[in-house]
């Protein structure tokens, strides 16, 4: 039986533990690493989910890099995406003529990539990459490409490793999904 973790009146159970995913970051890492080998690619993590997942991957490349930060939100601290993307802390660095590698936590509509490509495609990068932990399965309501997949995932709500529900419970060490409401019926 998997372990199980109830969070404001929802169960949980694990997805993906820990030695799984620092095993797929070491690959992603020496992926990236032999992708950019003699160049400074500078890595834009997406807050607030995203952080705990880059570090993890910067501590796993074998090349020279950068790192800046950007906030945009579609949640809230809902469980679904809202479509409209709000920008809460624009880049630092100027990405023009650089190798960029936004990563993110998590893509499910894709709506934050596309925004994501047409604001960082606008500083006109040498080139632009796209790393997600996980990727939900089927769920993409625009076209997008993701460079570098953690792993695919089914469309269940998911916590841990920095993803959150309401801002919490980001530092659990394994990745979570939802399994039901806790005292409702199953259908």
């Amino acid at each position: 039986m998997k372990k199980r973790l109830i969070v404001d009146d929802l169960e949980f159970e694990i997805l993906i533990p820990e030695e799984k995913i620092q095993q797929r970051i070491r690959e992603l890492g020496a992926q990236i690493s032999q992708d950019y080998q003699g160049k400074v690619p500078i890595f834009v993590g997406v807050l607030n989910g995203a952080v705990l997942f880059l570090a993890d991957l910067i501590r796993n490349l074998s090349i020279d890099c950068e790192i800046d930060f950007i906030k945009i939100s579609s949640y809230g601290d809902a469980r679904v995406s809202s479509g409209a993307i709000t920008m809460i802390k624009d880049f630092s660095a100027d990405l023009h003529g650089r190798d960029v590698i936004v990563v993110e936590d998590i893509v499910d509509s894709g709506l934050s990539v596309s925004y994501l490509r047409r604001r960082i495609e606008s500083m006109k990068p040498a080139s632009l990459k796209f790393v997600s932990l996980l990727v939900k399965k089927g769920c993409a309501k625009v076209p997008l490409t993701i460079d570098y997949i953690g792993f695919e995932i089914e469309d269940k709500f998911v916590i841990g490793y920095g993803l959150d529900l309401a801002q919490k419970k980001r530092e659990l060490r394994d990745i979570y999904q939802i399994v039901e409401e806790v005292g409702k019926e199953k259908e």
